[in-house]
């Protein structure tokens, strides 16, 4: 069983019961941000679900120079700090350079190194030396097991509060696959695992500006990783992800979340 990780009012690890990480990928405005804080929250609540709120202040890692970024760092932490005031939330968003960490940790409860950065040492340690929860994104160009040394590099800060997220690794070209041994190798580690069901169907530049997805394998890709142990599945949801400016195809429908998140419940009791 995984240590516990105590995030804001939410607690991962340690029999604690399935953890929702979910909101939009990138802030688009304050009145959208706190609109899907709240409704994510209310679903949540309504389930018995812990829930951390996730979206990003900047998207560094586009596939076009032309692609919105979201509001930038001030800006957004701005919309950050407010919902997590307003609605007793805490928050989670990525951070791509350490000049951003400082301020980013005076707002996040929890700094996420990027899949495509977590190799990155010294990001990595910047962050581990804020005292902050840190949760690494398995690359996917990385072996679960080549994930301990990115636990290593934490730990050697004095960080014990690490999460590990697992979202598909490259299979060919713009394409990714999921390994659920990756969850199960990994919670060998002693940390609390998430599977981030909404990366794990994207479509890394697959229409060419853009990325692509298959968000229809949402659901049966979540349920698969409860079934072998997730702490938390992260899941970027939008009202209307057709019209949302950055990774519309690979999230979640906000009026389909909670369907979604019963199955994962009844899965989860199931599985013991």
């Amino acid at each position: 069983m995984s240590k516990e990780v105590v995030i804001g009012n939410v607690r991962l690890g340690r029999g604690n019961g399935l953890a929702l990480i979910a909101g939009p990928c990138v802030i688009e405005s304050e009145a959208s941000a706190l609109r899907h804080a709240k409704q994510i929250k209310a679903i949540t609540k309504r389930l018995g679900i812990g829930f951390i709120y996730k979206s990003s202040y900047d998207k560094a890692n586009r596939t076009s120079l032309k692609s919105y970024r979201g509001p930038g760092l001030k800006k957004g932490l701005a919309i950050l700090k407010k919902i997590k005031e307003e609605l007793s939330v805490p928050i989670l968003s990525d951070v791509h350079c350490r000049s951003e960490i400082k301020e980013a940790a005076k707002v996040l409860d929890v700094i996420q190194i990027p899949a495509f950065l977590s190799r990155q040492t010294d990001l990595i340690l910047e962050a581990a030396h804020t005292g902050k929860v840190v949760n690494i994104k398995k690359g996917q160009f990385l072996a679960p097991w080549d994930m301990k040394h990115v636990i290593n590099k934490i730990e050697s800060a004095g960080n014990r509060s690490i999460i590990l997220t697992e979202r598909g690794v490259s299979f060919g070209y713009n394409n990714l696959v999921s390994d659920f041994r990756s969850l199960l190798i990994m919670k060998e580690f002693g940390y609390p695992v998430v599977y981030d069901a909404t990366h794990s169907v994207q479509m890394p530049g697959g229409l060419g500006e853009k990325s692509g997805g298959e968000r229809k394998y949402i659901p049966y890709l979540s349920m698969a990783a409860v079934t072998c142990g997730a702490d938390a599945v992260f899941l970027e949801v939008h009202e209307d992800p057709d019209k949302a400016p950055s990774d519309g195809p690979n999230m979640v429908k906000l009026d389909e979340l909670e369907g979604i998140l019963i199955k994962l419940k009844k899965i989860e009791k199931a599985a013991g």
